[in-house]
């Protein structure tokens, strides 16, 4: 057995108390002790350091120089186990760490920008880095460390996962004001026929998230365009005459025109979501607090 497999800590507070009160019986009293438990302690510590560390007086114990030295470590020891078990104050201005955030292409348009923002502002010494969402490698990724968040929708996400809702969303049609359809007052039929282009970020397909909707009406789309990302469709659209079923929210400001639909797509949740392990982790929640205000 080595000699730290041999220390503990109640030893090490045995000792520091006797150096502060050279007797044993008053040592034994500031701990709750018997002088049976504290002789016990030192002698431990006698076979662990290979030194008396105290000789008997007339009334008590004195140092030898050995142990006045080995105080002053067993001081600083004793300081820091002590403030590991301490609460920590939390203060963003002093954090200086990397936080990962995995994102869908929708949420580093319309979430990331505001709280970049205020992750700067207000933790200026914090680190990020904002990762593509790879949701077949999600899990491995947030197990292992290597993403502290998830910026996505329910279906993204691992059962067991905690999560926040941050808003609610809905799809709209758009198109360029210059397209044929944006001409016309059409009807879902219409809609469904006319050349349409969807983002498939997580999968390469002509599978879009509102074709489960358009089929209640016993319809099926005319996907003619498959584009990796959120933010590229716009600027297809504007090179050709077709649709987009995109987030609201994404398509604000960009000059482009809403179809008007008899019927509505259902609307859906904005999620964070991050590994159990994270749970009480301070900044983690610092974070996502900062989201919840949206």
């Amino acid at each position: 057995m080595s000699k730290l497999d041999r220390l503990d800590i109640k030893q090490l507070r045995v000792f520091q108390t006797l150096i502060r009160e050279e007797n044993a019986s008053k040592a034994a009293n500031q701990l709750g002790l018997t002088q049976q438990a504290v002789s016990e302690h030192l002698k431990k510590l006698r076979n662990v350091f290979g030194d008396r560390l105290f000789l008997r007086k007339t009334n008590g114990f004195i140092p030898t120089p050995f142990a006045q030295e080995l105080s002053i470590s067993v001081d600083k020891l004793l300081i820091e186990f002590q403030a590991l078990l301490s609460p920590k104050v939390f203060d963003p201005k002093t954090i200086n760490k990397t936080f990962v955030i995995a994102a869908t292409d929708y949420a580093q348009q319309v979430v990331l920008p505001n709280l970049i923002s205020k992750l700067r502002h207000q933790a200026p010494f914090l680190k990020l880095i904002v990762r593509d969402f790879e949701i077949d490698k999600l899990h491995e990724l947030m197990e292992t460390g290597k993403v502290n968040l998830a910026i996505a929708f329910p279906d993204y996400i691992p059962k067991n996962y905690p999560l926040v809702k941050l808003f609610e969303e809905h799809h709209v049609c758009v198109a360029s004001p210059n397209t044929s359809i944006s001409q016309t007052n059409s009807s879902l039929e219409d809609v469904a026929k006319h050349p349409s282009i969807i983002a498939s970020p997580s999968r390469p397909n002509f599978k879009g998230s509102i074709d489960d909707w358009f089929a209640k009406f016993g319809l099926k789309r005319n996907i003619v365009i498959s584009a990796p990302c959120f933010s590229i469709v716009p600027m297809y659209l504007e090179t050709t005459d077709s649709i987009a079923f995109l987030p609201s929210r994404a398509v604000r400001g960009l000059g482009l025109v809403e179809i008007t639909l008899e019927h509505t797509p259902d609307s859906f949740d904005v999620i964070a979501a991050w590994h159990p392990r994270y749970n009480e982790d301070e900044l983690q929640k610092w974070v996502i607090s900062l989201l919840q205000v949206e």
